[in-house]
């Protein structure tokens, strides 16, 4: 009898662990944290007394970062492998290395009538978040990027960069053309918290966002409005959110600044976790573009940001970064991943036509 009983609750356990497991998300938050490895995560985590809001993520691999065109890539080539599933040379967004544009998983998103959405803490023109929305042969054409926004259907996008919509050499004010499309343009963050429905173009700075803790919550609080706005939709959403400044930060070798982007991004993490605790049907994925500083930690204290760090360079390195996943199909997210393989697993995961 306590035999059968103990069959029993195994066969249990096994059914509930394979019916999440196959279960398909509704909703997707893609999480990339610029220039974020392995020191940057642990960086934060002794700052932070041993903790992190990532750590609830059950599922966790790494993705190699290498370009097209070089074995260290840039957040342009590194953002359109994850955003658009190709290799690409360095500096460029949103095409393959012949320039042709390739779509995005966004965009995928919203040809199946997905709401989308973009929130970042850099402006929204910027290579990562350009690298979902934009098809540009190099990085730096932030005023063509602005107007790739125009092209699509995106429900959401909040960051700086105000002036490449409004301030742009041909004289045109890409706001007004964003309100004929139904969009409320906001400039404050209080503005972008007390939107709940509708298409949403957030430009809080006139171009990039400032660093921690000069922008406060501007992030955590800006992903829990867009994802006020994108749950609206019964058909689900696709969401992507980045903590921009953790690169910025080892760009400059600057150790104590790596952790408050960290802390932020990571408090983003918890807030999106949250979310998907309670939904059930969000898949959360957070990884990054590249490593930044080749940064290592010597000694440190639990609980203090006072480290004995050590960066090998003031640029990217070429070493793979971490993916943590949570949700269901997050199994799908471990081991040795191409940085190309995001928008594959994603789009059969969605179960998206072409």
């Amino acid at each position: 009898m306590k035999t059968n009983r103990i069959i029993t609750s195994i066969a249990f356990i096994c059914f509930s662990y394979f019916a999440f497991a196959q279960k398909a998300p509704k909703n997707v938050i893609f999480m990339i944290g610029d220039g974020m490895g392995i020191a940057q995560i642990y960086s934060g985590m002794v700052a932070n007394g041993n903790k992190l809001a990532l750590e609830q993520c059950t599922y966790s691999g790494f993705s190699k970062t290498y370009s097209a065109s070089n074995f260290t890539t840039d957040s342009g080539a590194g953002g359109t492998a994850l955003a658009c599933g190709v290799k690409t040379k360095n500096g460029m967004i949103g095409m393959n290395p012949d320039s042709v544009a390739v779509s995005s998983i966004l965009e995928q998103a919203e040809k199946n009538k997905l709401s989308t959405g973009i929130v970042v803490a850099c402006a929204v023109t910027h290579a990562t978040p350009a690298s979902f929305i934009a098809h540009q042969v190099n990085r730096n054409m932030y005023e063509e990027i602005a107007a790739d926004y125009l092209k699509t259907n995106i429900d959401v996008f909040i960051g700086g960069g105000k002036k490449y919509f409004e301030d742009r050499a041909d004289g045109k004010d890409l706001t007004q053309d964003l309100i004929a499309k139904n969009y409320k343009v906001a400039y404050t963050l209080a503005d972008v918290k007390a939107t709940k429905t509708g298409k949403l173009a957030g430009l809080l700075y006139d171009d990039q966002n400032p660093g921690m803790p000069e922008r406060g919550d501007m992030l955590p609080e800006s992903t829990v409005a867009a994802i006020d706005i994108l749950k609206n939709n019964p058909k689900g959403f696709f969401l992507m959110i980045e903590g921009s400044q953790i690169d910025w930060a080892c760009h400059d070798n600057n150790a104590k600044q790596a952790v408050l982007e960290m802390q932020d991004f990571d408090k983003t993490i918890g807030k999106v976790l949250e979310f998907a605790k309670k939904d059930g049907n969000t898949l959360v994925i957070i990884t990054a573009d590249h490593e930044t500083g080749g940064m290592t930690i010597l000694n440190g204290k639990m609980g203090s940001d006072d480290m004995n760090v050590v960066y090998t360079t003031k640029n990217h390195s070429g070493v793979p970064v971490p993916v943590f996943a949570y949700g269901p199909g997050a199994e799908n997210f471990t081991g040795f991943m191409e940085n190309t393989s995001f928008k594959q697993k994603l789009e059969k995961l969605l179960k998206f036509k072409k």
